[in-house]
């Protein structure tokens, strides 16, 4: 069976920037699983696995335009120490989701001063070409519920995101990944769309 739309696969592999420093890496937390073709992870990488089959093993090269985009600095902006409310130890580096025109988005503090606190909204490895170091561990056919729900379930595949793992769907999906291919730190960039 090869990679194709609506198939979980699970992959492992080692993300390093152009220096080739290590970013991210399955090694420690075991396969990330994916449904392909219904952006789980990076576009640039699930093109690249397209059509791949079990056992097979890549490197591929992703430009930031088709991993987590160019840097726009109108992302960057300043925002007034005291819409913080009762949070009293802000520090650089810290991040935090907050509530944007285009919807909920992780958002990094990279300055404090006494009244302003400057606030990326840039993903942290927005502006990076990525290398990717893949190896394809498993693929399989999804259930109707995951397909219904986008991604795969927990139960059948291991989440692969390296922790924080919840119940993103609540009931009607059981125990599904928690991380929506969303979880965004600054060492995620295990291509879910920061774990992805």
């Amino acid at each position: 069976m090869n990679i194709a739309k609506d198939r979980v696969v699970s992959i492992d592999y080692t993300l390093t920037d152009s220096s080739g420093e290590v970013l991210d890496s399955s090694a420690e937390t075991g396969p990330l699983s994916y449904l392909h073709g219904n952006e789980n992870i990076i576009s640039g990488l699930e093109k690249a696995l397209e059509g791949k089959d079990e056992g097979d093993s890549f490197k591929v090269s992703i430009p930031a335009a088709d991993a987590y985009g160019v840097r726009d600095e109108g992302l960057v902006v300043n925002v007034a120490r005291d819409r913080f409310g009762e949070i009293k130890d802000i520090s650089e580096g810290m991040q935090f989701e907050a509530e944007t025109a285009e919807g909920s988005r992780m958002v990094t503090i990279t300055k404090v001063g006494a009244d302003m606190v400057t606030v990326d909204a840039n993903h942290p490895l927005a502006g990076i070409d990525l290398n990717f170091d893949v190896k394809v561990v498993l693929i399989r056919a999804a259930s109707a519920e995951e397909i219904e729900h986008g991604h795969p379930h927990h139960e059948h595949t291991g989440c692969g995101c390296g922790g924080g793992c919840g119940d993103e769907c609540g009931d009607e999906c059981g125990e599904g990944c928690g991380c929506g291919g969303e979880e965004e730190t600054a060492s995620s960039g295990c291509g879910c769309g920061g774990c992805s």
